[in-house]
């Protein structure tokens, strides 16, 4: 599936950014293809337009926000969060006409993030439990480009076969490759996933961040998938701790994917250090992301033509295809691909 080529995925929402990028100011970001420009105003309202000025077509991004409006670095004419055209220097006492705008985009802040839906959306935010629950503290993690396509970071997010070989220098243990069937409970933009599943607890920083000196453990995983490329993974501990992972991939082209990640835990700085919790889940992202850049970013969506081939451990991945295929038949579009 080509991404930038299914209007229908314009019309969920995306985590772009940190919130905290626009303290520095106007920042530019690709979604689906989109060029988008994006900042804060005086109170705390975010804006997105389209970065390319209507005059000469240059990038607002590369100009400054003054008096909560973009100016343009190129000629100095001046958009407002709507997209309106408010001012422009070289004539400044004649009217200025409607036609003078740039294309505005929906643009919210949720869990310290910019979040942004291009197109009318079909569903909001995705809704974290642990993000209004007392006791749980977040970690942000990791805001980095990877050379993918964003299902197959869903796909690998929800793939228990490939623990054993891909992160055997972490948790894997190849001596127990077999896993057992996951349960999936569907729903209209996503489904749930509940599984256990034995892993080793290896070296210093996955004993800080696990917080157990034993070899081996227990991790009860409670996974969510919402439609199209955001997951959230609540991994809990037989002594109780809660790791709860937020991963969202973004896409910001057809082989180019942002990777927004943080973590709920229910535990505190002074039993473990953020430093310690980030750099184990680093460890365990830098297997994936080796593995996942030599995979084609263009995923089929059909499960039946034989073109990859597939085991009863891949069930929550074909499921996200075909949901996926609906969607696209729904809103009256066939898939793309790249050969096409």
């Amino acid at each position: 599936m080509i991404v930038t080529k299914q209007a229908v995925l314009r019309r969920f929402w995306y985590a772009v950014m940190p919130v905290s990028l626009l303290d520095e100011g106007q920042q530019g970001f690709t979604l689906l293809g989109e060029k988008i420009v994006l900042w804060k105003t005086a109170e705390g309202k975010i804006a997105c337009l389209q970065d390319r000025c209507c005059h000469r077509t240059a990038k607002l991004s590369l100009g400054f926000v003054e008096n909560d409006n973009i100016v343009c670095g190129y000629h100095g004419w001046t958009f407002d969060t709507a997209g309106a055209c408010v001012r422009m220097p070289q004539r400044p006492d004649e009217p200025i006409s409607a036609k003078h705008c740039v294309k505005a985009f929906r643009a919210e802040e949720k869990y310290g993030y910019v979040w942004v839906a291009l197109d009318d959306p079909l569903t909001g935010i995705p809704e974290i439990p642990e993000a209004a629950l007392p006791g749980f503290r977040q970690v942000p993690e990791f805001y980095e480009p990877w050379k993918i396509g964003a299902l197959r970071l869903m796909e690998n997010s929800f793939d228990s076969a490939h623990v054993a070989y891909v992160h055997r220098e972490t948790f894997g243990d190849v001596a127990q490759p077999e896993v057992g069937a996951r349960e999936v409970e569907v729903s209209d933009f996503g489904f749930d996933s509940a599984y256990d599943s034995p892993v080793v607890v290896r070296g210093d920083t996955a004993q800080k961040a696990v917080v157990t000196a034993d070899g081996r453990t227990v991790r009860h995983t409670h996974s969510t998938w919402y439609m199209p490329f955001a997951r959230r993974t609540a991994i809990r501990y037989p002594h109780g701790l809660q790791h709860v992972l937020i991963t969202c991939a973004t896409p910001m082209d057809n082989g180019n994917t942002m990777v927004v990640q943080w973590v709920y835990r229910n535990d505190t700085e002074a039993d473990v250090a953020s430093a310690d919790v980030v750099a184990f889940d680093r460890a365990v992202t830098l297997e994936d992301q080796l593995i996942l850049e030599s995979c084609e970013p263009d995923v089929p969506l059909s499960t039946q033509d034989g073109e990859e081939l597939h085991m009863p451990s891949d069930r929550p991945g074909l499921i996200m295809r075909r949901m996926l295929s609906q969607l696209l038949r729904e809103h009256g579009e066939t898939e793309q691909r790249a050969f096409a």
